[in-house]
């Protein structure tokens, strides 16, 4: 009963983005210049392989940005209903839960700080 009109919606949006491609391949330049054709990194040009090793700070940097942001993506939420609803919401098993959450997160914190991710030398 509700599966047909979840269907319909995914086909009509698939044909759209087909028929769109397809509309953007008939219609659109077909031009190639040796300017065109040169890989773009960040308006530069490239001066050496992309397959140059990186420092793992850099690595481990990028995940615990991703991991503070996924954790504000996380709070928010809870922060405005806590607000709504009182100080702790409907009893305190949601306070906890969440300080578990961030008490996970700051573990994985000062993993990263003792690693020295954040020192650059």
């Amino acid at each position: 009963m509700y599966a047909l009109p979840i269907f319909l919606f995914a086909a009509i949006a698939a044909a759209m983005a087909l028929s769109i491609l397809i509309v953007a391949q008939v219609v659109g330049p077909k031009r190639h210049s040796a300017v065109k054709d040169m890989p773009y990194e960040s308006g530069m040009d490239p001066i050496h392989s992309a397959r140059k090793r990186f420092n793992i700070s850099f690595y481990l940097l990028a995940i615990e940005f991703l991991v503070f942001d996924v954790e504000l993506l996380f709070l928010y939420p809870w922060a405005v209903t806590a607000h709504e609803a009182g100080a702790f919401g409907e009893g305190h098993s949601v306070f906890y839960a969440v300080m578990g959450f961030i008490c996970v997160l700051l573990v994985g914190f000062a993993y990263t700080w003792r690693k020295g991710v954040f020192q650059w030398n």
